[in-house]
């Protein structure tokens, strides 16, 4: 016998491969490998066995690596050994899916044995392949107490796999992440619980192997209590072994009852298990088959960790390593470096009797039965057209918003700070450290008005002085904790004196920190008020943030992990949400996304054909916002681009959202009496045509009054001002802005409110008229009943309270021009292109807050409004209207028009919408706006639809909007997005 050979019995002899085993069965459990046709499985292994070689048996024990964005020399190599050597299988790290799927085609096709197609993808696809979004981490999963979604995840991955031909996943860890300091495993874990770790696991496994993907629970025995990484050394356990099987054991004992099907054996040194020192758990025959195989009575497949690892290359060379596993027991040599070398070493080893080749061909025959399970039998090319969609379906991004979202954990919540209550009351900051963190800005300020500061991580101190200054005027200050990195070797990532500064805020104000990272960096923030983890920093947490923040969703996480001294594994639970509009994908709701596409497709047309130059359209399901676009520009000259931050001019949506809502709060109090007159409320139209107008008549439009009068024509001769009524710029009684250098006389509300009562009515029998006079009435009457300008009553009882900052009347006076859409260039009246001005001629003369017209506002903020209606008067911690109150106005009031009190409603005939959409049901309301806007309630659906434009840019004759149905399509294609 050669001396190498000598050399490598005497290792054996060592790690007792020729000591009598143990036997005693802890499960009893069926072969996990068997299809329901076993006869025709094992029919199917015994013909591909019968017809392979020796040489070509020995190839399929190997599983090598492959890349699909290497060289055509790396393909040239892979193709090379899949031809000479009969390789077993591939798996597959980084590169691109479209690239992988041909790759993948082509190394099949050379095969003379099916390959196996494997990836490490802990987190999906994503985590090797770009253009593939990314699943939560494990331990992101650990605060997540619903499995079931665990178990959707699982599924949705295994589809991953099958698109790209793919059959072996190699998830989920198993292992119990008892150490903190762990730097290899740590947020790859599910926790430090072995029965979280367990639940979880097994819905992961569940979910992968009810969709055809076989899963492979790993690191066996356990890597959870290890201070170095297996990739760099080998790791060195010292627990008894009874300790070992109730905690780290524990998770395999459970999967295999539920049929696992694979198990990965990591590199590690485990004296009370390997029966010496220094032994790989990898190379142990007391660890892969008496105590796997024998003692646990495990049949699935067994794979080494990648033998390319340091934790057993360093002692071993290419080759050599892959013989020593093989003879410790395992079935799959993993990232083999040398499979011609190997095989020479296996034959050597059978000659001498080391292993027998009926113990190989058993083994061959384990990875065939597999492969058929998988579908290998009947293998064909994987379709690479849009495979990157397909790779990244809706049903996905669903389940990855609720996994993130279901994580979040509230770790400390004094004095019940959150959710965010009485915005009024507050004002708000936000710091981002370490990130610009663009996403949680944007979404911050969807609740309220939120200024933001950003600073790099471990900032000077003189920047830290000058950021506090810059923050002490706030009430709340919520800072964004990101830049955290994985690695407990430094302290994650998060410098000292970035905690300080956190520290020196909550020592004058009220502090939120949300930590976006790793869950063992909490210990940074331990003793902190006011702490939620977000345990990943990504788009889809920086959005979700927010959301919990103010109450659009609830806080469900509970942290699946202890840090020193502070925060315990159990900490979080439930944190009530306040019922406001959330934000997340359609599918969430019961809308179909590519339905809801469609919508993209007029939008371009109404911008081709210059019906506008540019919208937001956004939509509400069941509280959640599902679908905020923005089109197109501010103006034809593409001077900006439209987003949703756009304020536009709502013109005649000012009737349902600041007059009607004024008329609906003032009636819940029994302030207002819609069967009483205008003279009831307004004595000095005692003895003119107006005062017996009973309100109920005037809000259904059906009280006489005029469509609308021209005011302005009375204050302007051929063309021109008139002097006595305006200024070019301010002076002395002419203060009141109507555009852009021009001011009119202080006393020209009075004389329009004058020749507005004097106006003649309409011609009995009175019949149903649209008319802008019915809130020029109305907000005469809230005025007087409040003794406060509607725009004041309305800011301080509805758009403060609930958080909207950009609802509101002369938004010039209150925000950049640039971020308010032009309306008309007005030739007719002021001589000017309209912008951050009221459009309507009347309202900017009665100083830009008009019943009828005056409001701007951007999607966001008219959802909220709506949202404030379909929950019957109630958002947030706001209650405003009666819920009774809510349904009398909304309803369609007589047989005269559709109308109900202030609002707008479809027609009643059945396949007309009016100025709404055909397929909505005539519960709906809401109002259309004459620049170009649109807003829609539907209380049967819970659905919100609004459409904002400028289409009166740069002139009001454009009527394509109207004459095309853009907002009514949009509105029936919304309907046709519903599943049911």
């Amino acid at each position: 016998m050669r001396k190498k050979h000598w050399k490598l019995l005497s290792f054996f002899l060592v790690l007792g491969l020729f000591s009598s085993a143990r036997t005693d069965l802890f499960l009893t459990i069926e072969d996990p490998l068997l299809s329901p046709d076993r006869t025709t499985q094992l029919s199917w292994v015994d013909s591909v066995f019968n017809s392979l070689t020796f040489d070509e048996r020995l190839g399929q024990l190997f599983m090598v690596a492959a890349y699909s964005n290497k060289d055509q020399r790396h393909v040239d190599e892979i193709s090379n050994l899949i031809k000479t050597e009969n390789l077993g299988g591939l798996i597959f790290f980084q590169g691109g899916p479209n690239r992988q799927a041909r790759l993948t085609n082509y190394y099949q096709a050379q095969a003379k044995t099916p390959l196996f197609i494997a990836m490490d993808a802990e987190w999906g696809v994503g985590m090797r392949l770009d253009s593939v979004l990314n699943f939560p981490k494990a331990m992101t999963l650990g605060a997540v107490q619903d499995d079931q979604l665990i178990y959707e995840m699982g599924k949705q991955i295994a589809l991953q796999f099958k698109e790209l031909g793919m059959h072996i996943n190699f998830a989920p860890v198993v292992d119990v992440n008892s150490n903190p300091n762990n730097p290899v495993i740590g947020y790859r874990a599910f926790g430090e619980n072995k029965d979280l770790v367990t639940r979880q696991a097994l819905a992961y496994m569940k979910g992968l192997q009810d969709h055809g993907v076989i899963a492979n629970a790993k690191h066996f025995p356990g890597h959870g209590d290890t201070e170095t990484d297996s990739h760099h050394t080998l790791p060195v356990i010292k627990h008894a072994e009874n300790r070992i099987w109730n905690v780290d054991l524990y998770p395999y004992q459970e999967l295999f009852r539920e049929n696992l099907m694979s198990v990965m054996v990591a590199h590690l040194d485990v004296p009370s298990l390997s029966q010496g020192t220094n032994v790989p758990t990898s190379l142990s025959k007391p660890v892969v088959t008496d105590l796997l195989q024998k003692r646990m009575n495990f049949q699935g497949l067994v794979f080494t960790d990648a033998l390319n690892m340091r934790g057993v290359a360093v002692s071993n060379r290419p080759g050599e390593v892959d013989v020593k596993a093989l003879l410790a027991g395992n079935d799959v040599l993993l990232y083999s470096q040398d499979v011609p070398k190997a095989k020479v070493l296996i034959k050597d080893a059978v000659s001498q009797g080391l292993i027998s080749e009926a113990e190989i061909n058993r083994r061959v025959k384990k990875i065939l039965k597999a492969k058929y399970w998988a579908g290998l039998h009947k293998r064909k090319p994987i379709d690479t057209h849009k495979i990157a969609d397909r790779l990244n379906p809706a049903a996905s991004k669903v389940i990855l918003e609720k996994l993130y979202a279901d994580a979040f954990t509230v770790a400390s919540n004094k004095g019940d700070l959150l959710p965010f209550k009485q915005l009024d009351l507050k004002s708000f900051a936000s710091l981002t450290i370490g990130d610009p963190g663009e996403k949680f800005s944007q979404y911050l300020n969807k609740y309220t008005k939120v200024e933001h500061f950003s600073i790099s991580k471990a900032a000077s101190q003189s920047e830290h002085y000058a950021l506090m200054k810059k923050l002490e005027d706030f009430d709340v200050v919520i800072v964004g904790l990101m830049g955290v990195t994985n690695s407990p070797n430094r302290a994650f990532g998060i410098a000292p004196m970035d905690i300080q500064l956190i520290k020196a805020l909550e020592k004058r104000q009220k502090v939120v920190t949300v930590l976006f990272g790793n869950a063992y960096a909490a210990t940074a923030v331990q003793g902190m008020g006011n702490v939620v983890l977000a345990y990943e920093n990504n788009e889809i947490t920086q959005m979700l943030a927010p959301q919990l923040l103010f109450g659009g969703r609830p806080g469900k996480g509970i942290m699946p992990v202890s840090v020193s001294g502070g925060y315990t594994q159990g900490v979080g639970g439930f944190l009530p949400g306040l019922s406001k509009l959330s934000y997340g994908m359609p599918e969430s709701v019961g809308l179909n996304s590519e339905k809801l596409d469609r919508i993209d497709e007029v939008a371009k047309r109404m911008i081709k054909i210059q019906a506008a130059p540019g919208a937001n359209v956004l939509v509400v399901k069941d509280g959640k916002v599902v679908f905020e676009r923005s089109y197109g520009y501010l103006d034809y000259k593409r001077s900006a681009a439209v987003t949703p931050n756009t304020v536009y001019d709502l013109a005649s949506i000012t009737k349902v959202l600041a007059t009607t809502q004024a008329a609906m709060f003032l009636e819940s109090r029994g302030e207002l009496d819609m069967n009483k007159t205008l003279g009831d409320y307004l004595p000095e139209l005692k003895g003119t045509n107006k005062a017996n107008l009973v309100l109920k008549n005037v809000m259904a439009h059906e009280a006489g009054l005029k469509a609308f009068i021209p005011h302005y024509v009375k204050t302007v001769e051929s063309g021109q001002w008139r002097s006595e009524y305006y200024k070019p710029s301010s002076e002395p009684g002419f203060s009141r802005p109507v555009s852009n250098d021009m001011f009119a006389r202080d006393g020209l509300r009075d004389s329009i409110w004058s020749w507005t009562v004097k106006s003649d009515l309409l011609p009995k029998p009175v019949k149903y008229v649209y008319s802008d006079l019915t809130m020029y009435f109305m907000q005469a009457v809230i005025e007087r009943i409040v003794n406060q300008p509607l725009d004041e009553f309305l800011a301080q009882n509805f758009y403060e309270p609930l958080g909207l900052h950009t609802l509101t009347f002369n938004p010039g006076e209150k925000m950049p021009i640039t971020s308010i859409a032009p309306t008309e260039n007005d030739v007719a009246f002021r001589k000017r292109q309209v912008q951050g001005y009221v459009h309507d001629p009347g309202a900017a003369m009665f100083g830009g807050v008009a019943g009828h017209a005056g409001l701007f506002g951007t999607a966001n903020d008219l959802a909220v409004m709506m949202q404030l209606m379909l929950n019957q008067g109630k958002y947030g911690d706001v209650n405003l209207i009666r819920p009774e109150t809510v349904k009398e106005f909304t309803k369609r009031q007589s047989n005269m028009s559709r109308r109900g009190w202030g609002w707008d409603k479809p027609e009643p005939e059945v396949g007309k919408g009016g100025s709404a959409g055909k397929l909505a049901p005539k519960s709906t309301f809401g109002h259309t706006g004459f620049t170009g806007t649109c807003v829609w309630a539907d209380p049967e659906n819970d659905l919100i639809y609004v459409f904002l434009s400028n289409r009166v840019y740069p002139d009001a004759n454009n009527n394509k909007l109207l004459s095309e149905g853009i907002r009514t399509e949009i509105h029936d294609l919304i309907y046709e997005a519903m599943e049911n």
